[in-house]
């Protein structure tokens, strides 16, 4: 290739190579953009929020609806501003609202149902949950066997649960009224008074979750841990063997939480 060939080939080798690197420059800034202010993917590791969240379920998060703190940036980025206190535009979740925080003790990402805001006292007896001394009211839907994700057979008692004003119940399992793990009890447990900018979090799948009642859990949530509130469940990955007298969960494709 001659000296009058290659000069053009190079000119327009470099106008594309800019060109790409423009475009992932701006692709990179939109991106970065929408994953802190707009929504987030997540994933679910465990069976702490069956049965409204199963294993394997990819779901949404929308990053605007308690405001923004430190923990809104994505990649690991709070971690660089570990000074950063504080939301804006800061709003209160409601009780029954499904979130995504980073825990206080280990930074580790979870997601755990919303049950007591500022102020509240919470408490559970023999199995039942105490929102400021009031029983929250509970009706028995039915028995479910199934195969949990470490291949052990459960049997859970599914009650459809429902908050004073709420505007619909949702639905948590129960192993025993009375279950005791490692030292402690989830059905008998607190009472726990939810301090100011904190909120009280619980997993659906009660006796089986690490949360706030918990002595090895993440503790009661500040509002600026807060990632967002879960919206949609996008789809899963997960698939169960169907086997005789065993539930095994639906495809999950676009639901709403």
């Amino acid at each position: 290739m001659t000296h009058r060939r290659i000069r053009p080939f190079l000119d327009s080798l470099r106008t594309e190579i800019a060109g790409g690197l423009r475009f992932a420059a701006v692709f990179m800034a939109v991106f970065l953009l929408f994953t802190t202010f707009v929504f987030a993917l997540f994933y679910i590791p465990s069976g702490s929020m069956r049965p409204a969240l199963e294993v394997g379920d990819r779901f949404a998060v929308s990053k605007w609806a308690y405001g923004y703190s430190r923990f809104s940036l994505p990649w690991g980025l709070p971690r660089l501003l570990p000074h950063a206190k504080g939301r804006i535009f800061g709003r209160l979740p409601r009780r029954g609202d499904v979130v995504v925080f980073v825990s206080p003790k280990d930074n580790l990402v979870m997601v755990k149902r919303v049950i007591g805001l500022p102020g509240d006292v919470i408490e559970t007896r023999g199995g039942r949950l105490y929102i400021n001394g009031r029983r929250v009211a509970r009706t028995f839907l039915r028995l479910s066997r199934y195969r949990d994700h470490h291949g052990q057979i459960r049997t859970a008692q599914v009650y459809a649960e429902r908050f004073a004003g709420a505007r619909r119940a949702h639905r948590i399992y129960e192993m025993s009224n009375h279950m005791v793990l490692d030292g402690w009890s989830p059905d008998d447990s607190g009472p726990f008074t939810v301090r100011p900018g904190h909120v009280f979090v619980m997993g659906d799948n009660r006796d089986n979750s690490n949360d706030s009642r918990s002595p090895h859990g993440p503790g009661q949530i500040p509002l600026e841990n807060l990632v967002g509130k879960a919206e949609t469940v996008l789809f899963t990955l997960a698939r169960c063997r169907h086997e005789p007298g065993l539930d095994c969960p639906p495809p999950r494709l676009w639901r709403l939480m």
